[in-house]
């Protein structure tokens, strides 16, 4: 069976065909500058990068012009389209709605809309492609796979915002989480390479990236995350600042004369780690200063590490425990001494860090010592593979 699997952005497309038969990722690539003159697509196949310069002014155009390049005589990994069984979506809100990954029908992609007031960028833009694929591909089955679903597990007391009841029963205002597909699949691969039914782990998944974000994983399921109601809550991010006093946003608003949605931009695109330093928003050049005579990106760095250690302890008190820590996303699986920073802070909890087994990248490798308590592991993530495991499930 061959899955499509697509992530639309508000003006990308991120794309991979898989073999489910054998894993394997035939062929992969990105859109970019959609609705733009210079819209352009990056193609991987049969161990060859091309890059096409191609005008794409909708999802549509730029999906009909990926699929050419999958049955494109110089490089094909298909000889027609009717080889691709089904589509896997990614969409990051199901809000309430959806618990589980959905065949998609009209009346998903109109709930995929409704939830886009909790993330406007991604959930339009899903929607979006899957109108798109409906034309450009009509009558192949489709999936959405939610970021926000493999929370829905969470009881209600770890959900539950302490402001009045009533805005939760009229808007749905609570914690949702969000990367579901990639603590899922790190904490399921944790199970597989230790020969461990997952039902016996207590795990903290720690998917540090552009978004980052930690989940406390007691038997396979989600029972706590620290991303909110929003994307934008939880630890510090790139530009995103993570959890705040409330005030902070009355106070600013009020000084700053700032409408909601100025105050909201700030938060995402100006705040977290680049906020703090004052640096270009990449995690791999702060951490570099840090390491010099620019004070503000030390403090950014270690206002981050600080924050994952506490919310690593704060879900070993969730679970009673904790067996094993799992790093993944571009930081965890790639920045060796943000690992080895946030580790050294949680020695308390008998977190023993091999510094020689930690001297890696992309591995996925344990870097615990052997007699360490609680157990370190690197896990790259493989949320495409998820989605494409969700939509062969529900439509073979």
């Amino acid at each position: 069976m061959k899955i499509l699997v697509l992530n639309c952005g508000s003006s990308s497309l991120k794309y991979q065909l898989i073999n489910m038969e054998k894993d394997e990722v035939l062929a992969s690539g990105k859109y970019e500058r959609i609705g733009e003159d210079e819209a352009f697509i990056t193609h991987k196949a049969h161990g060859q990068k091309i890059e096409i310069k191609n005008p794409a002014y909708n999802h549509e155009e730029a999906i009909d012009f990926t699929l050419k390049q999958l049955t494109n005589p110089e490089y094909k990994v298909v000889d027609s389209l009717n080889e691709i069984n089904a589509i896997g979506h990614r969409v990051v809100h199901g809000g309430e709605y959806f618990k589980d990954s959905v065949v998609i029908t009209d009346d998903v992609i109109a709930k995929v809309e409704e939830c886009a007031e909790l993330a406007p960028l991604h959930n339009i833009a899903a929607a979006q492609g899957m109108k798109a694929c409906k034309n450009v591909m009509p009558g192949k089955p489709m999936v959405a796979v939610f970021d926000t679903a493999f929370h829905q597990t969470m009881p209600k007391d770890k959900y539950i915002y302490p402001i009045p009841y009533e805005y939760y029963k009229k808007y749905g205002v609570r914690k949702y989480g969000a990367h579901g597909t990639s603590h899922s699949y790190v904490s399921k691969r944790l199970a597989e390479i230790t020969n461990t039914p997952i039902e016996n782990l207590k795990i903290v998944t720690c998917h540090l990236g552009q978004g980052s974000s930690i989940c406390a994983v007691e038997g396979g399921k989600s029972i706590d995350t620290s991303m909110g109601l929003t994307p934008l809550g939880g630890i510090p991010m790139v530009t995103r600042s993570g959890d705040l006093d409330p005030s902070v946003v009355t106070y600013l608003m009020r000084k700053e004369n700032l409408s909601a949605d100025e105050i909201e931009n700030i938060l995402n695109k100006k705040s977290g780690v680049q906020g703090i330093s004052g640096l270009a928003p990449d995690f791999r050049v702060i951490e570099s200063e840090s390491y010099g005579d620019n004070e503000r990106a030390k403090l950014a760095m270690d206002s981050f590490k600080y924050s994952v250690a506490s919310y690593i302890a704060k879900y070993a008190v969730a679970m009673n425990g904790v067996d094993a820590i799992i790093f993944t996303g571009g930081v965890g699986e790639n920045q060796i001494n943000i690992r080895k920073g946030i580790c050294e802070q949680l020695e308390f909890m008998g977190v023993k860090l091999d510094v020689d087994a930690n001297n890696m990248r992309g591995e996925e490798k344990m870097i615990s010592t052997s007699d360490s308590p609680v157990k370190v592991y690197v896990i790259p993530t493989n949320e495409e593979l998820m989605i494409a495991r969700d939509t062969e499930r529900l439509t073979k």
